[in-house]
């Protein structure tokens, strides 16, 4: 190596010996404000923390992240020593955003904005005295506000730009903190989850399965494990708080759970329930495999009598999750969680459980309540004698029997008397009692329509049981710091619902996750309407994004990706179809995975005609459905000139997502360490955060008078580092009483008047 070339080695840091790349020297750095003279020679930095660069995130454009970086700011300081002084010194580097760079404590250089890829940079000839040789500090401090975040700085001979070393992706370790939720703290394996988790298909004879087993991590391709690491509380996801473990699973390995339960011979199937495994599951039950199932958010079952034994049984599981690193739908979970994206979840996320059946069975229901007391009744059967069997159905009110029917074919119709519509200001339910040969169940229904029409103006709305109705809600991620994904218990996922209506507000938008069946069961019986999206895929490949614009773009996704998205589509479809909360569906969000969109809407707009279609809530525009869907932040718009020619004209017009203005907790965040956010920028103080959420309110009303129908605010509570929610995210805190928020809704005319929707059933 000659003098030049070693001159440039300990200048820029790079690596150039012929065995090989080698990494960096590390920088001293750290997150929070340093003295005053943190830039100087003298100023003591072992106490910062030790890393390689460049320092941001790895999703930020032709960046080398060696080291996460996440806050607003980052403060930086590293020794170089000179053999030789540069004739023309220069700064070579990558800022996002502002930069600051100290030579021996002395400001050399400052930047402004982001430059979004690296350049040189002379460094101006007043400060050529300060390169001298020997040990020189170099110190970097960089803040940023929104978006990607990148820093990384070398000080070069200028003209001699080098190539730099790509680094391995950081692997982000999870956030393992002290948060959690007050019903997180009474959790244990005895009363994780006991509740009976189908209400709409409601049997007996039930054993709930949660509670401890064992698990392992292995290579992807391993056999079974012949010891375990330890055990997990199951449904809690194994990176979760509550599952007690908080590990990571990488797409190269497998997770593995076992655990034994007791069986007695009898002449009834037995099933083994899921209700959700994220993502590819495959079970066995005393090493006999009884089957696969690939999909993370939705029930499954399989029938696993003749596995079984008298006495004890062992039950298998194996789970193989990509996450974001296919086409695989994992809506906002990414392996590398950073800004609107969360910590990934893996394996079993809500309740197992085994259910006796007889020999014939009733497998699905599907029932269709309209506002004329009609009730079409469609059920699915099981077992040798399927479709020779009759089904009787009774329709109950408070213990009254109001309506009943028979017949063979699985195909029934109830008329219901003077019929109670359901609403959320009334939201009656019917008990429903149904019966075939020896198997019984329980269930219950809503009589309600959903459907548009214009007002006289000419405008579409929304309307509900022939009446119009603005869609007043929040996004609603429904995620949770102790138990991600699973809500800790069912009251605290009831406490959520509850707040909302007490605000005011009529609708959630359950944003790209299908929560507990349970869940939509208490949307039900308290009347809170739900717009259900399907979970997305956020890829590299997404469209550019237009938004509502004429001629928009769509991904190409192959055959066999495409159909997994159209199986789990219509599988939540299926499942969730019942619920008369829901009044609408949502295939995809934003552009993200957006393809073959009029291909989808044609598709569900025929399965499901009972209710809405929202093809692509915020996404490019393609006429199919019935909603054209702007997000807009932080305050609510429409771009209203994109509808000329008429392109908008035979859809309701909605804002699905706006606000987002946030507002930090000390105490209650997830990450003090990080960049905690919130659309527009943080307030400066409460004050401040109300007025921003009052004005948003305000311009919705003015949208409201123009002909939107349905305004969606962002959101229900903060989301790790996302702090823009009206609650924090250990649900602790509630940063305005909802009966605030409620007169804050009235003021501005959201809402008609002050009277709450009456929770009619008990839990």
């Amino acid at each position: 190596m000659n003098r030049h070339s070693r001159l440039l080695f300990l200048l820029l840091l790079l690596l150039a010996p012929a065995s090989g790349q080698v990494a960096d020297p590390p920088w001293r750095f750290t997150f929070k404000k340093p003295e005053a003279a943190w830039s100087g020679t003298s100023f003591d930095d072992r106490d910062w923390k030790t890393g390689p660069g460049g320092f941001g995130e790895p999703s930020t454009p032709d960046s080398r992240v060696a080291t996460l970086w996440r806050t607003s700011d980052i403060w930086m300081r590293r020794t170089l020593t000179l053999d030789t002084v540069p004739a023309r010194p220069a700064l070579y580097l990558y800022h996002d955003e502002d930069a600051e760079v100290f030579l021996n404590g002395t400001l050399v250089a400052s930047f402004k904005g982001f430059n979004g890829r690296y350049q040189s940079f002379p460094i101006k000839e007043v400060f050529h005295s300060l390169l001298k040789k020997g040990d020189h500090l170099i110190a970097v401090h960089c803040s940023q506000t929104t978006g990607g975040q990148f820093i990384d700085v070398h000080l070069i001979e200028e003209g001699q730009i080098p190539k730099l070393p790509q680094p391995a992706p950081p692997v982000p370790p999870l956030v393992k903190n002290k948060m959690i939720t007050p019903w997180g703290e009474k959790v244990t394996a005895q009363n994780a989850w006991q509740e009976y988790p189908r209400p709409q298909l409601k049997r007996d004879n039930w054993t709930n399965l949660n509670g401890r087993w064992n698990y392992a991590i292995t290579r992807k391709s391993a056999p079974k494990p012949q010891t375990w690491e330890g055990e997990i509380l199951v449904p809690f996801a194994v990176e979760s708080k509550l599952s007690g473990i908080q590990k990571s699973v990488t797409p190269r390995q497998a997770l593995w759970y076992e655990r034994t339960f007791t069986w007695k011979p009898s002449s009834k199937h037995t099933l083994l329930n899921f209700e959700a495994v994220d993502y590819q599951a495959t079970v066995w039950v005393n090493a006999r495999k009884v089957g696969t199932h690939t999909g993370g958010n939705l029930p499954f079952s399989f029938d696993i009598t003749s596995a079984l034994q008298e006495g004890e049984n062992t039950l298998t599981v194996k789970v193989l999750d990509a996450t974001d690193s296919t086409y695989q739908l994992h809506g906002k979970q990414r392996l590398n969680p950073q800004g609107i994206w969360y910590t990934p979840v893996t394996g079993i996320w809500q309740t197992v459980w085994l259910e006796e059946v007889p020999q014939n069975w009733l497998s699905q229901i599907k029932v269709i309540g309209k506002t004329d007391g009609t009730v079409a009744l469609s059920a699915n059967f099981e077992g040798p004698l399927r479709g020779q069997l009759s089904l009787k159905a009774k329709a109950l009110l408070n213990g009254k029997v109001v309506a009943e029917a028979s017949g063979r074919s699985g195909e029934l119709t109830l008329k219901i008397p003077a019929p109670q519509l359901w609403s959320p200001s009334s939201p009656t339910l019917y008990d429903l009692e149904l019966t075939l040969g020896e198997d019984q169940i329980t269930s219950y229904f809503g009589l309600r329509e959903t459907t548009v029409a214009r007002d006289q103006e000419g405008r579409l709305r929304l309307h509900l049981n022939g009446h119009p109705l603005f869609h007043w809600g929040t996004l609603d991620q429904g995620w949770w710091p102790d138990g991600l994904l699973t809500p800790p218990s069912e009251e605290a996922m009831v406490s959520d619902i509850a707040f909302l209506q007490d605000a005011g507000f009529n609708t959630i938008r359950k944003h790209i996750k299908v929560e507990p069946r349970r869940y939509y069961y208490h949307c039900d019986r308290m009347g809170m309407m739900v717009w259900q999206d399907q979970v997305s895929a956020k890829r590299r490949d997404d469209p550019p994004w237009p938004r509502l614009a004429p001629n928009p773009p769509e991904a190409t996704w192959p055959d066999a990706p495409h159909d997994q998205f159209m199986t789990e589509l219509k599988t939540m479809v299926d499942t969730l179809h019942n619920h008369p909360s829901i009044v609408q569906w949502v295939p995809f969000n934003e552009r993200w995975g957006q393809h073959r969109t009029v291909a989808v809407g044609d598709w569900i707009t025929a399965y499901d005609p009972t209710r809405q279609i929202n093809i692509a809530s915020g996404g490019n525009f393609f006429p199919v459905g019935d909603l054209v869907d702007h997000h807009e932040y932080p305050h609510p718009g429409f771009p209203f000139h994109f509808g000329k020619g008429g392109r908008f004209d035979d859809f309701v017009k909605v804002v699905g997502e706006f606000g987002g203005h946030g507002f930090p907790v000390d105490g209650h965040l997830w990450n003090p360490d990080a960049r905690n956010w919130g659309y527009g920028g943080l307030p400066k103080n409460k004050e401040e955060w109300i007025e921003r959420y009052r004005e948003s309110i305000r311009r919705l009303a003015d949208l409201k008078k123009q002909g939107i129908a349905a305004g969606i605010y962002t959101q229900t509570t903060d989301v790790e580092g996302e702090i823009n929610g009206l609650i924090t995210y250990d649900r602790r805190v509630r940063k305005l009483k909802p009966e605030t928020l409620r007169k804050i809704h009235l003021e501005a005319g959201i809402i008609a008047d002050q009277s709450k929707s009456k929770v009619t059933r008990s839990q």
